[in-house]
């Protein structure tokens, strides 16, 4: 069984909507492209070694379009390494209609989307999840992720669908690696799925490891 890695872009607020461009999703949000001014080569080199390894992508429909307009055309570019990536791993889309999908090497995924990830999940080693916040709700919600890569940008939306934005359970994560911060201020975090779920206790309770004083 493989992994999926749950790939993020996100404000301080954990707003995820439309890092990359105006066009992603202009209708009613004033902030697209909003990570554009973000980006450092630092922030570059991180996504770029997040994706080496790569055997399969898992996309929403909107993220699916964006990439199939773009990634074909890139590479012999600056995007190079990732293109190519893109452009030679199987797509899985996940789409409640029949879209054509023209990207070479893309399929749709059937109706039980939960049962489709796992048989994708066995099937490959590294499978991507990029964007694609729909989907990724979905996922958070059943569970069905191993890793999750969030970029945390030092700005304030104040509007936009987040990264968790309802539905989501309670749910344990181990942090895989330090933190790493690029100089303009963006944190990459990268998590693991941790098994049982978010335990609590009492702030006020003596602590038995704590030595009392007279």
């Amino acid at each position: 069984m493989g992994l999926i890695h749950i790939e993020l872009f996100a404000t301080l607020d954990l707003v995820g909507q439309s890092p990359g461009g105006p066009d992603e999703d202009p209708a009613g949000f004033p902030f697209g492209g909003w990570q554009a001014p973000l980006l450092d080569e630092v922030t570059g080199a991180q996504v770029g070694a997040a994706y080496e390894g790569t055997d399969a992508l898992l996309l929403g429909r909107r993220t699916y379009d964006i990439f199939a307009a773009y990634w074909p055309h890139q590479q012999g570019g600056g995007d190079d390494e990732i293109a190519a990536i893109f452009n030679r791993v199987p797509k899985y889309v996940a789409s409640r209609g029949r879209p054509e999908l023209s990207w070479a090497g893309s399929t749709r995924l059937g109706r039980d989307l939960a049962a489709a990830v796992r048989e994708v999940r066995d099937r490959h080693e590294h499978v991507k999840v990029v964007g694609s916040l729909n989907l990724v709700q979905t996922l958070l919600r059943e569970k069905l992720f191993d890793r999750l890569d969030l970029w945390v940008h030092p700005i304030v939306l104040g509007v936009g669908k987040k990264v968790f934005d309802g539905g989501e359970v309670p749910t344990n994560l181990t942090l895989l690696e330090p933190p790493s911060a690029a100089p303009n201020g963006t944190v990459h975090l990268r998590y693991g799925l941790a098994d049982g779920t978010p335990a609590t206790g009492d702030m006020t309770a003596p602590d038995p490891g704590v030595a009392r004083g007279d």
